[in-house]
């Protein structure tokens, strides 16, 4: 199973390579983030991609399966290495 829980130095490097691929600021990222909501993400994206999105994102249990993935560890790895 992977483990979810980052801590919050890794969180904001995260935020900080998502926000800037997206455009927007890591702080407004984090903000809805935490509100539960999506939409910088979601308007960025394809609709299909945003419906499955939104499909594991509501599922704790499709969450894990997702993160448990090789490709999401590979992605992980990638996006955080030299942080």
């Amino acid at each position: 199973m992977a483990n979810l829980n980052m801590d919050p130095k890794q969180m904001d490097q995260l935020l900080d390579i998502v926000s800037v691929k997206l455009g927007v600021s890591a702080s407004k990222l984090k903000q809805e983030l935490q509100q539960g909501k999506f939409d910088s993400a979601l308007n960025n994206m394809k609709s299909d991609e945003a419906a499955t999105f939104n499909k594991i994102v509501r599922s704790p249990q499709m969450l894990e399966k997702f993160m448990s993935t090789p490709q999401a560890q590979a992605l992980y790895k990638k996006l955080t290495e030299g942080k």
